[in-house]
């Protein structure tokens, strides 16, 4: 399955719930979800209970468009997961948080994951002084990622407009230098998403 590339409001009202897709428009009144919180499509006045599947789905996709994956990444993704030692659902978010695209999104370099993957795209992020153009990389523990020598990140977050971000703990970063170590790896209770793991878990395992 191709990455999907439509409008992703529509994501956000189908979830009836934000999740931050579009960067700083999630943080003003033309956020969808403030404008007109209903799913999309017609409207009948009468919202219809979710199968047992329909929610492991749900929760699944949410997932793939929190972080911008395709399903063909998700699998993978579950299959290192199960491999790994501990819970499943909680390794499958560390991997996804050890992206490079996730990393400079925690880390206030850009206003989404997907500014942070074009970010990654255009070349102007280094891992380690060596150049790394591959968003989904992931990350190991003493990592440092920086922005190339001159070049500004234009999807640097304006503080004053959309207000300070908690940063994680499992990295440090330095804002003027634009870098970040990682530190450790990051723990479920850190990962603040609106997803229950388990039902992804078990969406795969059925």
């Amino acid at each position: 399955m191709s990455r999907y590339t439509g409008p992703s409001c529509k994501i956000c009202r189908r979830n009836r719930e934000k999740l931050f897709l579009k960067g700083e428009r999630c943080f003003t009144a033309k956020c969808a979800i403030e404008k007109r919180n209903v799913p999309p499509g017609p409207q009948s006045g009468v919202l219809r209970k979710l199968s047992e599947y329909g929610r492991r789905l749900r929760e699944k996709q949410k997932l793939r468009f929190l972080y911008g994956v395709t399903e063909a990444q998700m699998q993978i993704a579950f299959k290192k997961a199960l491999a790994q030692k501990g819970v499943t659902g909680s390794n499958l978010l560390t991997l996804f948080e050890r992206r490079i695209d996730n990393v400079l999104y925690r880390a206030g370099f850009s206003l989404s994951r997907k500014d942070g993957r074009q970010f990654v795209l255009h070349g102007h992020v280094s891992v380690n002084n060596a150049k790394s153009n591959i968003p989904s990389r992931l990350l190991k523990v003493g990592d440092e990622i920086s922005l190339v020598p001159g070049v500004v990140p234009s999807f640097k977050l304006k503080k004053e407009r959309i207000g300070e971000r908690n940063h994680p703990t499992w990295f440090s970063f330095d804002e003027e230098k634009g870098s970040i170590k990682i530190l450790t790896f990051p723990k479920r209770e850190e990962v603040d998403i609106p997803v229950d793991v388990q039902l992804i878990v078990e969406y795969y395992s059925r």
